[in-house]
């Protein structure tokens, strides 16, 4: 369990994000086709994976922009962009440009991923939505960089992130 706050205000996650060098956890996410998605059915190459708490907040909009900025330059990895709202949020979010490489998904038929992933917040006001947290992983889906934003209205740290992505 993660400590996080809001505003200075604690509250914890359900558990701890994946250690380096693990084997990431497999998922069953649903798209903005209402498709199901899981981590073996998407394409070889490194992968960034973005929880956020909502694309319909100020930090969380301003952050899967840069993200899709980045994606942009680093055709070979796909950034998966994961929270709870509703697949047609994220198309709303999207529909004017979105990189092939950047993938919102919604964890709307189950909380499996944020649990496994211990993401989940698991109490306060944003209980049962995804904390704000970055997960690298490499071809082979093994994990080479996290954060937990300790502060859920601060972002993460870009340079951090990018730059492990690109090492793997």
């Amino acid at each position: 369990m993660a400590e996080i706050t809001l505003h200075g205000d604690a509250f914890q996650t359900n558990g701890d994000l994946p250690k380096v060098g693990e084997s990431a956890p497999d998922f069953a996410l649903v798209d903005t086709d209402l498709a199901e998605v899981s981590l073996g059915s998407l394409r070889e190459g490194n992968k960034l994976i973005y929880t956020i708490p909502s694309i319909d907040t100020p930090v969380c909009e301003t952050s899967t922009k840069k993200f899709m900025d980045a994606a942009k330059e680093r055709p070979k990895s796909t950034f998966l962009v994961v929270s709870a709202d509703l697949p047609f949020a994220f198309t709303r979010f999207f529909q004017d440009d979105k990189p092939d490489n950047i993938i919102p998904l919604s964890m709307v038929r189950a909380k499996k991923f944020a649990k496994d992933y211990g993401v989940l917040i698991s109490s306060g006001p944003l209980a049962g939505i995804c904390a704000r947290a970055i997960v690298v992983l490499n071809a082979d889906n093994q994990v080479m960089h996290t954060e937990l934003v300790s502060e859920i209205s601060d972002p993460p740290d870009y340079e951090a992130a990018l730059r492990s992505l690109d090492l793997n």
